[in-house]
């Protein structure tokens, strides 16, 4: 059970699947920055979970990987509750349901929140057993900074910058 906050952000995957662990690396950073008024939580990306823990949310980030053929560690960024979520784009879950699913079934719902944004981080290697590739990795810090500066605009208030270092270890 999450505590209440103004910000909810869920680090979507697996760790032990490669870049299908970006999500929950992201998370984990996001977390050594304290944010105030910010909870996050980790997921595996199973769609009805999903949909509970955001439930009660009114701004949610996703952070997940995708496989949408673009260059490894590029970033997107789609605001899901003003455009409908490709199912495709996320196809690196191994959930039959997962986040495009969830996003479209609140969507039907009327349980989507009122902003929802998925970072889609493109990843290269999902095999069992590997640690992030070189191309994610890099693509952490980006992010980090992306979502810090998502928070802030947010919430009108100026977070701490992300402290890049150490590097993250591959």
């Amino acid at each position: 059970m999450r505590a209440p906050s103004d910000f909810l952000i869920i680090g979507i995957g697996n760790a032990l699947r490669g870049d299908d662990g970006v999500g929950p690396w992201v998370a984990g950073r996001l977390r050594e920055q304290l944010l105030p008024n910010v909870s996050i939580v980790e997921a595996s990306g199973e769609g009805t979970a999903l949909m509970e823990t955001w439930k009660g949310a009114s701004s949610v980030i996703l952070v997940d990987a995708v496989h949408s053929g673009a260059e490894p560690g590029t970033i997107h960024r789609l605001d899901a509750a003003a455009q409908p979520v490709r199912a495709r784009f996320l196809r690196c879950s191994s959930h039959a349901f997962g986040v495009g699913e969830a996003v479209e079934l609140a969507r039907v719902l009327g349980q989507l929140p009122q902003r929802i944004i998925i970072y889609g981080i493109e990843g290269a290697d999902f095999a069992a057993g590997t640690k992030l590739s070189p191309a994610v990795a890099q693509a952490v810090t980006k992010a980090l900074r992306q979502l810090l500066a998502e928070i802030r605009a947010w919430s009108g208030e100026v977070p701490a910058p992300f402290d890049a270092s150490p590097p993250i270890a591959l």
